[in-house]
This record gives structure tokens, sequence and C-alpha cells, in this order.
């Protein structure tokens, strides 16, 4: 963290927190913006822009090491026009240079340093550089030096590297698009990709390892279709597996980032919104496959508690993200010592709670303890000899006592700025939390934070990319309207306010003039009237988030079976024909554009319910419906006198007073049903 005794450069008019930890490096910092990139021109100087966000531990890292040093400082302001970019608010910039530091080097990440020509063009760049030679990397300051040197005397090798990278960048390497979708895409990528899991520990791969709960849900959907078992266990396992180690907040709820190891216990400690949320609908959908997990549910239970408590603005959005560090130190606040937790809890219970734990006089991170899961309560009874009540009681006591003795500590910094994309993934999830277990004040939170982004995040019909402070700013990419656009569904299917759907369908007219490619098919990451930059993505894979395309063509396909309007249909069809060919071949990083071809290609069941919001009849039916994983559904309640209804529920009508639900699949409705018996088979069949 910069020095607030330090003048303030021009970072300090910034509301990003990531923006402001630099205000007072004795960098002369710009934000990204005409300002910078004119006097760069006026000066001939190459830019030096330095990408980051507030929970990387290595950004912090850099910053201390090189930032902070008033003589690499000089160096870097004598010889660059110097910018620092929030990867969260610009990701169209970070995806631009990431891409050509990958190309450069083979690998990327953050912090990510890339060197510009003042046009903005890449010619050279890395990542971490230490301040000294060190572990075969070279100093920052010999970086600095040579590429000074290189842009004022080799100019035309810095234009070759710049025409490599631009050709690069511009580069369509995916697979051609094929015809036709091939039948039962979802289950064939889905049996691909069980060769890659990791029956130890669950998860795919080994370390690091990543949540991936884009590839868990297409599991789940492939369980669906076939009734294949191995499907459903690798999902809940993996869930199991995931809670039970370090990466989850055994204390507070929530996830970490990503886990060092492959037996998730050492994680990187920063918490990310868009990780709980994408986490917490793959609990829910575990929850349904199993009939009721309870594990699954109360990781969902805790998950959104923390959520509640500690990343939610007081007008309902939610904030990005938790650091790593505390007090300078990578998960400082989260780790025990086992004298620590004795003393708090005394010998006898302590004791137990250590075991239940594995905390130990050892340690299992740097000599502290990161509270993770090796038994369950049953064995924890048995190997202490005491009743399984009271060993519960003793771990619930020793959670709570703890929880009260972390919130003593320093904590670690929060990011409060507030961005479209990742709220409209935690409102989906508090949407889906809400139907699935039956939660008003998880409903009453989606659509707080639905009516937040209404409020603060749209301007004239027109979606912007974060707000804080007070102040929102910066043109919305396809990803905040992709998600927002299917949030918005969500939120429906758990209030059956129209006024939902019709906000899905002004997102949905958005995406389709302003972000569409209607030569080839797919969605631009920018809109048509975005800045100029040096290249315009259609980033396709899916990363920590679902990729922005394949939300785009299944929040497209829902809003068409509520709406009934074909334009919205055919994007979708260009869309999952443009990336056909990518989905057969790579499914991994297309597990989320395979569940949009799957619903294009099974057609959702179509379930409309007639009756009166306070029968308890059409409670009980909704309960029901919830309660099973239906991947591809579209879900419509009505009043039976309502007169304004969805295309799908027009003519459809009460059998003898009662709620009444119909069912409708592949232009084909089945009979009224008044009861769960005759519906669930309607429902249930493949």
């Amino acid at each position: 963290m910069s020095d607030p005794t330090r003048p303030a450069n021009r970072l300090i008019r910034e509301t990003s927190p990531y923006l402001l930890q630099h205000a007072h490096n004795p960098v002369d910092w710009y934000p990204w913006g005409p300002e910078a990139l004119e006097r760069a021109k006026r000066e001939d100087k190459p830019i030096l822009i330095s990408i980051g966000y507030s929970a990387c531990h290595w950004c912090h890292v850099m910053e201390r090491e090189s930032f902070e040093d008033e003589r690499i400082a000089d160096l870097m302001n004598s010889s660059f026009v110097c910018i620092k970019v929030d990867r969260e608010e610009r990701p169209d910039l970070d995806h631009i240079y990431m891409s050509a530091v990958q190309m450069l080097t083979g690998h990327g990440g953050w912090p990510l340093t890339m060197f510009l020509t003042p046009a903005g063009e890449p010619f050279f760049g890395g990542t971490y550089f230490p301040p000294v030679d060190r572990h075969g990397m070279p100093g920052f300051p010999r970086v600095l030096a040579g590429v000074a040197q290189a842009y004022r005397e080799k100019r035309d090798q810095v234009r070759e590297s710049v025409e490599q990278l631009r050709g690069g960048l511009q580069k369509n390497e995916l697979p051609p698009a094929t015809a036709d979708l091939p039948a039962d895409l979802a289950v064939a990528a889905a049996r691909a990709l069980t060769r890659h899991y990791d029956a130890d520990h669950g998860g795919i791969g080994g370390a690091p390892k990543f949540p991936n709960t884009m590839v868990f849900s297409l599991f789940l959907r492939a369980w669906h279709a076939t009734g294949e078992e191995q499907f459903r266990t690798m999902a809940v396992d993996t869930v199991h597996r995931m809670a039970a180690g370090g990466i989850y907040d055994q204390l507070g709820g929530g996830f970490h980032r990503y886990s060092v190891d492959a037996r998730w216990l050492v994680p990187h400690f920063e918490k990310m919104l868009y990780d709980n949320a994408l986490l917490v609908r793959l609990a829910l959908e575990c929850w349904q496959a199993t009939g009721g997990d309870a594990e699954c549910q109360r990781v969902v239970e805790e998950t959104l508690a923390y959520v509640a408590r500690e990343m939610t603005h007081p007008e309902g959005g939610f904030y990005a993200a938790q650091d790593a560090d505390s007090e300078g130190v990578e998960g400082k606040y989260f780790v025990w010592t086992e004298a620590e937790v004795l003393s708090l809890l005394g010998e006898d219970d302590g004791e137990v709670f250590c075991r239940y734990y594995d905390v130990t006089r050892e340690g299992n991170f740097e000599g502290k303890n990161i509270l993770h899961r090796t038994i369950g309560l049953d064995q924890l009874a048995t190997l202490t000899k005491r009743p399984r009540a009271e060993v519960e009681r003793i771990v619930a006591e020793g959670r709570e006592k703890l929880l009260r003795r972390r919130a003593e500590r320093v904590p670690p910094a929060r990011d409060d700025k507030i961005l479209t994309s990742w709220n409209a993934l935690m409102i989906g999830a508090f949407a889906e939390a809400a139907k699935v277990l039956g939660r008003d004040d998880y409903r009453a939170a989606a659509e707080r934070g639905l009516a937040f982004v209404r409020t603060h995040l749209m301007r004239d019909g027109r979606l912007l990319r974060t707000f804080k402070d007070g102040e929102a700013k910066l043109n919305a990419y396809l990803d905040d309207y992709a998600f927002m656009l299917n949030a918005a569904l969500d939120v429906y299917e758990a209030t059956f306010d129209p006024a939902h759907v019709a906000t899905a369908r002004a997102l949905g007219e958005v995406l389709i003039e302003r972000y569409e490619d209607r030569e080839q098919g797919g969605f631009f990451f920018t809109s048509a009237d975005h800045e100029d930059l040096v290249h315009r993505p259609k980033p396709s894979f899916d990363g920590s988030i679902p990729s922005g395309n394949a939300a785009a063509a299944l929040g497209l396909l829902r809003l068409y079976y509520y709406v009934g309007d074909a334009r919205f249909l055919e994007a979708a069809e260009r869309t999952l024909r443009c990336f056909s060919g990518a989905m057969t071949a790579q499914p991994f990083g297309f597990a989320h554009m395979i569940a949009a071809a799957d619903l294009y290609q099974r057609k959702p069941r179509e379930i409309v319910v007639v009756g009166r919001a306070d029968d308890p009849a059409r409670r009980a039916l909704l309960a029901r419906v919830h309660s099973e994983l239906l991947p591809d559904k579209t879900l419509v309640a009505v009043e039976p006198d309502a007169r304004e209804r969805l295309p799908i529920a027009e003519g459809k009508t009460q059998v003898d007073g009662r709620t009444t639900v119909y069912v409708c699949h592949a232009y084909t409705c089945s009979q009224p049903v008044t009861d769960w018996d005759a519906l669930a088979p309607l429902l249930r069949a493949c």
C-alpha cells in the first residue's frame, strides 16, 4: 500500500480501490485515458501499462518492491508514460494486453506489465518483475532500461514486434464452424472431460486447482440426460471436497479463489464475488440432483450468509472482492495456531475441535493452520468416545468463538466497487437459492440487487460497468449485458413479475444492436460505440467466469422462449454456429457454450402454472418443480384472471378452479394437470 504522507499522483481522482492503492506511489501514474495517450504521442514516449486488481497478492508485492522504490520510480517516470489499470474495471484492455503477453512469453497472469507505442500497440511485456535479478528473472530496472533503449535506438525491431503481435491478436485460431451441431454434444463433451477428473480429491486436474464450476454443471446436465451415475458423483463429490478443504472458509463461509495444491487445502486467500456466486449455483444443482444433500445446502446457506454480512452494499448491490493479504501477509486473517485454539476453547473442547479441523502444533501453512476437515462428525464422535450430539455442539460453539475472535483481527481490505456482470452472477445465485430452498430473504436480496443495477448502473437504457462512492461510469461490456439478461430471467422465475422479463428483453435488444458480429456470428466484447483500441476482441473461452458469448447465447435462447421474438433465437443460432467447431474440439473451454447448445438441441420444458399466488396448492407445486434438477426449462406462473400474459401463457386456464400446470416441449403440449403425481412424469421425461 502506498504511503499516504507522500504527494498524490493522478490516481487520487479515481474511484477504483485498486487504483487508489497506488495514488501515493512516487510513480507518475495516469489512469487510462486521453490525457496519458496524448502525452505519449506529444513526447514520443513509450507507454508502460501495469494491470492488476485489488485482491492480487503479487500485485501488492510488485508495488512494495518496485512502485514504492524512488529509484525505480524515477526510471519509470523519465522514460515512460506510466498507466495503471484495474483489470476489473477495464477487462477490454486486460484481454488485449494479456493476449499479447501470452504470445510473447507463453504464459500470463497478474500483475501484467506491458510496454506500448504511443498508439497503444503492444511490443514487449511480462507479468511480475522483481526489483533485482532473481531466480532467472531480470530485475525490473534492467527491463526498464532495455525497453527504453530499444524504443530510442531500434524502432525497426519495435515495429516488427508490433506487427507480429497485432497479427496474432487478429488471427482467429478457433476451429472452423461446422454445418450442424453434433447430436448429444453435451453428453459427448462431458464424457471427454471425465478423463481429467481427479478421483482422489475431486476437481479437474492437479495443482493449482480451480473450481471449474461450468464443467461440473455440464456433468449434472449429462447426468440428467443419461442417468449415468458417474456424472452426478463427480459433481457432488467435488463440492463436498471443496467444502471440507481450506479453499472454503470453515468459520465465515464462502470460497477463496483457488487451491495451490491438488487437495483443496492451501488457497490463494482472496475471495471473489463471482466464485461464490457460481459455486452457490453449482451446490444448488447438486442439492437438486441428490434430492436435498445436506452438505450442499450448508454450503449455500453459509456462503450467502457471508455475502449478506460482508459483501453487500446498504442498497443491495454486491462488492467485488476481499484481499488475500492482511497486514501485508497473505492469509494472516484466516490461519490459527494450536495454542490459540486451545487457549480460546479450553483443553478438552479444544482437542475435539482441533481433531475435527486438523489443527496441529506443526501446522499446515507456514507454521500455522488452515482449518479443513478430514473426518465427519460421526467419525469424530467415535475417535473421541463422545456422543455425536456433544461433538456437534463443541464444533458449533468453537466455530462461533473463533469467528468472534477472528473479527478482532485486522481484516483483509475489501474492494467495494460494484461491477455489473459480477453482480448479475450473485443476483442469479440468490434468485436460484430463493426458488430451490424456498427462502423469501434470498428472493428479497435478488430483487434488491437487480433494483440496485437498474437505479445506479443503467442510464438511458444502457448499462455502465462499475459503481463506487455514488459514481457509476465506463461503458458496459458483453459480460455485463449477457449476465444481467440471465439474472433478470432468474429473478422473474423467483417472483413472476413480468417487469423482469421486460428488462431482459431490453438488454437483449442492446446486445444484438451494439455487440453482435453479424458477419461471422457471436458477440464482440465491446460495443460498436466503444473507444477505438488496437483490437476488438470476441472472447469465447470460459475462464473463472463463463464466456460472455456463451452467456449471451444461453440468455437469448431463454429469452426467445419467454417472448417468442425470433430475432433472439436467430442471434443465438448464429453464435452457436460460430463456435460449433470449437465446442467439439475444446470442450473444457466451452462448457457453458455447450450448455447453451444443449438447450438449443433439446429445447426446454415450458412450464406454465395458472393459479393464485396465495393458493397453497400453487406454492406446493412450484416448490416441487424447483426441487427438481431441470437444466432446460422455462417457468411461468400467472393469475387466472391476468389479462396481460407472456406468449407461452396465452389461452391457458384453470381446471375446475384449481391451480393448473401445463407442460409443453418441442411444440407439443400435455393435457393440463393439477397434482404432483401427474406433473412429475411430464417433467422427468427425457
